[in-house]
């Protein structure tokens, strides 16, 4: 009687192991892919609401509205984040930081601008939104970090191989922006 209970046990052992370990690396794959909505959210809110802000702040400080509409000019011709090709998504970023720099040393040159209400707005805002995004970031970052292993350490590589599962990539900083922020520079300086 307990010679046949020993082969069903290894046969269900058998099925259900590899199921269990696909279904994981499914649920892996798919925190990817709601981190990446995490991360294209913020970037969409920042595509909204920032040149919005900046508009305002730009109404307050009409004689510099010049340095303030480096922000806004990023999304020329675009109405919706959703119109953004995964290229001009990844310019937007790259020229809001830019722009965001700039925006900042022309805030320094004028402290009237920092005492407003709307610019001090406009700062937690985007101060709250760039948290937000390096957040979602970190959170995209170890979810790759933890499907990666589960890809490729035995035995489930067995079964991530079998079901076509490859590596994702994390995601880096480009290298202009790993460097330190020149503020000499920023300020006009020599």
């Amino acid at each position: 009687m307990l010679l046949w209970i020993i082969p069903i046990g290894v046969i269900l052992l058998l099925v259900i192991v590899p199921i269990s370990i696909y279904n994981g690396l499914v649920r892996r794959r798919n925190e990817i892919k709601n981190a990446q909505g995490s991360i294209d959210a913020v970037l969409k809110q920042r595509f909204d609401l920032v040149p919005n802000l900046v508009e305002t702040v730009k109404r307050y400080a009409a004689h510099e509205a010049s340095a303030l509409t480096a922000v806004t000019e990023l999304r020329r011709g675009k109405n919706s984040y959703g119109e953004l090709t995964a290229e001009e998504k990844s310019a937007f970023n790259a020229g809001f930081g830019a722009g965001l720099r700039n925006f900042y040393a022309v805030v320094e040159n004028y402290p009237d601008l920092k005492a407003s209400g709307n610019f001090l707005h406009l700062q937690r805002t985007i101060n709250e939104l760039e948290e937000q995004l390096s957040a979602a970031r970190r959170t995209y970052n170890a979810c790759v970090t933890d499907y990666n292993n589960a890809i490729q350490v035995f035995p489930s590589s067995i079964i991530a191989g079998m079901g076509h599962f490859r590596p994702e990539q994390v995601l880096e900083t480009p290298a202009a922006e790993r460097e330190s922020p020149n503020v000499r520079e920023l300020f006009g300086g020599n």
